[in-house]
């Protein structure tokens, strides 16, 4: 299993945290996701067939910014 921290922009709220905990929650290989809108992090415990990239766009696609 891998652990990876993720920084993201734009999270503010509670529904914020919920709606990135969702989207990453369900692909295939994610173990467990916490969504900190304090910390504007995104801490993902995962094994394959997830990646990176495909948490990254689970996190676009519900509507928030990955930084580098």
């Amino acid at each position: 299993m891998k652990e990876k921290i993720i920084n993201v922009e734009g999270m503010s709220c509670a529904h914020c945290k919920q709606a990135v905990e969702e989207s990453v929650g369900q692909l295939i290989g994610v173990n467990e996701v916490v969504a900190s809108p304090d910390d504007n992090q995104v801490r993902v415990v995962f094994e394959d067939p997830a990646s990176i990239d495909n948490i990254e766009n689970a996190i676009f696609d519900a509507g928030y910014e990955v930084i580098s």
